[in-house]
């Protein structure tokens, strides 16, 4: 199986999502690399980037779900990088 290395940009602006967005992101804990989260206090959002090593369409699907959380959105870069590994 082919996996990519992405950054995944997330800003929550509704607090109460945040439960929500962390369940999801449970659900991918096997496959990411890190996450960094940052309040914003100021403004009254949270700044999240998840790095992320995994097989595209299950990037795509986090990131759908992420999506659709009301008060969240999100932003995926990828790297060119990719590696074969066995399935997870």
């Amino acid at each position: 199986m082919e996996t990519r290395v992405a950054v995944i940009g997330i800003i929550v602006e509704e607090p109460a999502s945040v439960e929500q967005l962390n369940a999801v992101l449970h659900e991918y804990s096997g496959y990411i690399i890190g996450r960094m989260g940052i309040p914003y206090r100021e403004k009254g959002i949270q700044i999240i980037s998840i790095a992320i090593d995994a097989p595209q369409d299950v990037i795509s699907t986090l990131t759908g779900k992420i999506g659709r959380i009301p008060g969240v959105s999100n932003k995926t870069a990828y790297s060119n990088f990719t590696t074969q590994t066995e399935a997870k």
